[in-house]
């Protein structure tokens, strides 16, 4: 990938385009793995399972479980092994260089091995694990209001799904507490939320800034939670914004 600002969105955000890939490389693995599943089951409940990679480049990617309860009736799927390398941030640019990320489903989300022959079941975590490994492959970062479109050019990430990009969020709906875990004094991991965007949405995003997009999120009462079907917050009854 070039990380230099190749091009300029409508609204004058630099976007990074992803162009050249790193080759395989064994990965750094589960530095963190023992603290980060606590840190899970402290703040969100339970862990009841964990999908773990059989092949892994650049860095482990596990993907943690955690049930919906009567208090938060939604399914948490919650990474660890994105923090295992320090993101690239370019010159100047201060922010966490330890992330994981984080989806938030439907309680009944299909999640059985079997389940995941389906993309329309599978692309949330797919979403998690290209996302975990993009900044290691790429040399490049993600932080608050980042966007990033499936493919060049974008697709949905399955049949019937009208989302094909995303956006990187604080999560909302986590517990306080939930966004950060110091592992020591030199690190540092930042818990971030990723919510799926229409491609309306994310032209919003581009032209006129994440502001505006949150904004419109807050109007319709849109959280870090993927809802199939929700509605699209940019697009009105006579056009787009």
């Amino acid at each position: 990938m070039s990380n230099e600002h190749d091009e300029l969105s409508p609204g004058g955000s630099p976007i990074l385009l992803h162009t050249q890939e790193k080759d395989f490389e064994p990965a750094h693995g589960e530095e963190s793995i023992e603290q980060i599943s606590a840190h899970i089951e402290q703040h969100l409940g339970p862990i009841s399972g964990v999908f773990h990679e059989i092949i892994s480049d650049a860095v482990h990617i596990d993907v943690h479980v955690v049930p919906a309860t009567d208090a938060f009736p939604y399914l948490r799927l919650v990474t660890s092994g994105m923090s295992d390398l320090p993101m690239a941030l370019p010159e100047g640019v201060e922010a966490p260089q330890h992330m994981e990320l984080m989806v938030t489903l439907p309680a009944d989300w299909p999640i059985e091995h079997a389940d995941f022959e389906d993309e329309r079941y599978y692309w949330p975590i797919r979403l998690l694990k290209g996302l975990a490994r993009l900044p290691h492959k790429f040399d490049t970062w993600l932080g608050f209001g980042h966007t990033v479109p499936n493919g060049h050019p974008a697709e949905p990430y399955a049949p019937g799904v009208g989302f094909d990009g995303a956006i990187v969020l604080p999560s909302v709906s986590a517990p306080e507490g939930f966004s950060h875990l110091v592992i020591d004094a030199e690190k540092t991991i930042v818990f971030m939320a990723l919510v799926p965007l229409y491609p309306e949405e994310m032209a919003l995003k581009l032209k006129k800034g994440s502001d505006a997009l949150l904004d419109r999120f807050d109007a319709k009462g849109i959280r870090d939670i993927i809802e199939p079907g929700r509605v699209n917050v940019a697009r009105k009854r006579f056009g787009l914004f």
